[in-house]
């Protein structure tokens, strides 16, 4: 059979490229042209609001890598992502096993409540848990005192030691609800023709978990790994709600690291657009690099 040229088989498909011309010319507007310029910033020494930007090469990335700050942010997100993707993978997990049971009557009342964080936004959630977890008669600190678990109330946003779980636990609590609907939606795909047979066959309790149900919903799990992992690196709108990254740096993020370089001038310093944007071209090759093991990772656990 006779392929057609190339220009033939665009000239047949010239209404799916119409149409998809609109989305192509905003992404190429919001997402691709500023990474485009971002690398760009990343090799000048520019504030962002003067005129005058001289171009330094690699100088900005070279500051970046030899900064114990640049650093201690990049590992602290890391640290973010260990603490928190494990624990909403596995509750999450433990939810949706209890809810997908069609036996239980008020299931959907359960999901639903779960569920409210997730389209709460996240600047009130973060803007409420700094009163929940404050020293001065925040609830938090009422009830620990109340129930003698502590006698003296603890400072969660504003000690350096308690700052980072404390952010992490309520991430966890805020998305919990979309961990929950993506293992629903993997264990529904198990048709109800495998739970009869496997109890046919004798297979009940954690044999079905183990040996039948976990082999069908794997695929599902790397994809939900993936999309935690990812969105556990992006959480700068809480952090900058609760706690702006302090005290003294101890919750600052890569993604607070890099707003603050770029725009913050309490120090007393200017801004350095030009130096954040290369700490953010360097973090963003990072999270790509983890994505690809992630989907590498995919593409290998289903050939087996």
């Amino acid at each position: 059979m006779h392929k057609k040229p190339l220009s033939k088989q665009i000239y047949d498909a010239r209404w799916c490229y119409l149409f998809v011309l609109p989305c192509s010319i905003l992404t190429g507007m919001f997402v691709i042209y500023p990474i485009g310029m971002s690398w760009y910033f990343s090799l000048l020494d520019w504030s962002g609001f003067t005129k005058e930007a001289k171009f330094i090469g690699l100088q900005n990335y070279y500051e970046a890598v030899n900064d114990e700050f640049f650093w201690d942010a990049f590992i602290r997100s890391f640290i973010f992502m260990f603490g928190t993707v494990p624990v909403k993978i596995v509750l999450g997990f433990i939810i949706a096993v209890f809810l997908n049971n069609q036996v239980l009557k008020l299931a959907p009342f359960f999901r639903t409540v779960i569920f409210m964080p997730v389209v709460t936004a996240i600047a009130i959630i973060g803007i409420v848990m700094t009163f929940v977890f404050s020293p001065f008669n925040g609830p938090a600190n009422k009830f620990l005192m109340s129930t003698n678990l502590t006698s003296a109330p603890i400072d969660f946003l504003g000690n350096p030691d308690t700052v980072l779980p404390t952010v992490m636990g309520v991430y966890v609590w805020k998305w919990l609800g979309i961990t929950m609907m993506y293992w629903l939606a993997a264990l529904q795909t198990v048709p109800q023709d495998v739970y009869d047979a496997a109890k046919i066959d004798g297979a009940e309790g954690y044999r079905l978990w183990i040996h039948i149900i976990l082999p069908i919903v794997l695929p599902f799990a790397i994809v939900i790994i993936l999309v935690e992992a990812v969105g556990a690196l992006n959480v700068f709108p809480l952090i900058e709600t609760m706690t702006a990254g302090g005290p003294f740096f101890s919750s600052e993020v890569m993604e607070i690291y890099i707003f603050r370089t770029a725009f913050v001038t309490d120090s007393g310093t200017m801004p350095r657009l030009g130096y954040a944007c290369a700490a953010g071209v360097f973090w963003g090759v990072a999270v790509l690099f983890i994505t690809v093991l992630q989907g590498l990772w995919m593409r290998r656990t289903r050939r087996i």
